[in-house]
């Protein structure tokens, strides 16, 4: 979640991680959604990330994995400016202009991924300070990939809800990335907004602290 990812047709391996990846992308790109140019370039969490630096990020991030997966090295020039630049969005690089260029590198990943004989297919990684490197298959490309989206997308979910409190499922069902569920038949809770949480209809929270305030999770009984 937040959306649902369908089943792969049997077998179809690069079918699911694809879909899983593009869920991901997903995450980050409607968390931009309705947003001006300022709230997009604005940092209202404790840290320095913007919505609009993120996409910038992986977006970066995935066309130089897939440079690697070909086995093109870019300039040392270009990954040093690549690596000091990649949070900060240029002037030019609206909120439209940073949607494009993901679509356009998503397909450029999709279109290569397709054109494999197979997943085991493999490409080296360079040595970097963190990692000594070595040879990869592209399944492991695609998993890193998706391991670096849905991290940002998570950091994502906390400066959108920061900037104007809308959450994660809001912006699925503003977009239409996926219908808005009638809540009524999963217990009662319905469309007005109501706190689908965990919290029964009783008013009692399950979340681990009981109602005088005590904590009921464990913590503090070794």
């Amino acid at each position: 979640m937040p959306v649902v990812v369908k089943a792969e047709q049997r077998g179809d391996e690069r079918g699911v991680l694809l879909a899983y990846l593009e869920a991901q992308r997903g995450g980050i790109r409607r968390a931009l959604h309705g947003l001006t140019e300022e709230q997009a370039r604005s940092t209202p969490a404790a840290s320095a990330l913007s919505l609009a630096g993120l996409l910038k990020h992986v977006t970066v991030v995935e066309e130089g994995w897939l440079r690697t997966f070909r086995g093109i090295e870019a300039s040392e020039e270009k990954k040093k400016e690549e690596w000091e630049h990649s949070f900060t969005p240029t002037a030019d690089e609206t909120i439209d202009a940073l949607l494009a260029y993901s679509e356009r590198v998503a397909v450029e990943v999709e279109k290569a991924v397709g054109e494999l004989s197979s997943l085991d297919a493999t490409f080296v990684v360079p040595p970097a300070p963190w990692d000594k490197g070595g040879e990869f298959s592209w399944r492991w490309g695609l998993l890193h990939l998706i391991e670096e989206y849905a991290r940002h997308a998570g950091h994502a979910d906390i400066i959108r809800e920061t900037i104007d409190g809308k959450g994660a499922f809001d912006l699925v069902f503003e977009t239409g990335a996926m219908p808005e569920p009638d809540w009524s038949a999963f217990g009662g809770a319905d469309q007005s907004g109501a706190d689908h949480s965990g919290a029964d209809q009783s008013g009692t929270d399950h979340s681990g602290t009981d109602q005088s305030g005590t904590d009921q999770s464990g913590a503090g009984q070794d």
